[in-house]
């Protein structure tokens, strides 16, 4: 992974806001994401695509949603990175985890808006 690339992909509020949603969830769906950062669908999708570019996200296909996660394959240091902006930084996505748990709990989300 060039880690210029990496870090200039969590330069993005929304980016990084999505990183660290997935890295608290294990996994999240377009609409989750949608739901939680009160942004269309198409520019939290464009995000994540550039995101899988990048090698920092996976994702996989269920019917006609995909859910990303981060990709196993992400080197050592550059999961690190996210690990600890996640535990230290709490407040940056502490609104949009407000809005997913309003959203009720899996499975109840998932029938809900996947």
């Amino acid at each position: 992974m060039n880690p210029t690339a990496f870090f200039k992909s969590l330069a993005d509020e929304t980016r990084l806001q999505s990183l660290l949603l997935i890295l608290h969830e294990g996994e999240l769906c377009v609409c989750e994401l949608t739901a939680a950062l009160q942004e269309h669908q198409p520019k939290i999708s464009r995000h994540l695509a550039q995101l899988k570019k990048t090698g920092v996200l996976s994702d996989r296909r269920q019917g006609q949603w995909v859910f990303y996660r981060l990709d196993p394959q992400l080197p050592d240091w550059a999961a690190q990175v996210l690990h600890t902006t996640a535990a230290d930084n709490g407040a940056v996505i502490e609104d949009a985890m407000n809005r997913l748990r309003h959203m009720g709990e899996r499975p109840e989300r998932t029938r809900a808006c996947c």
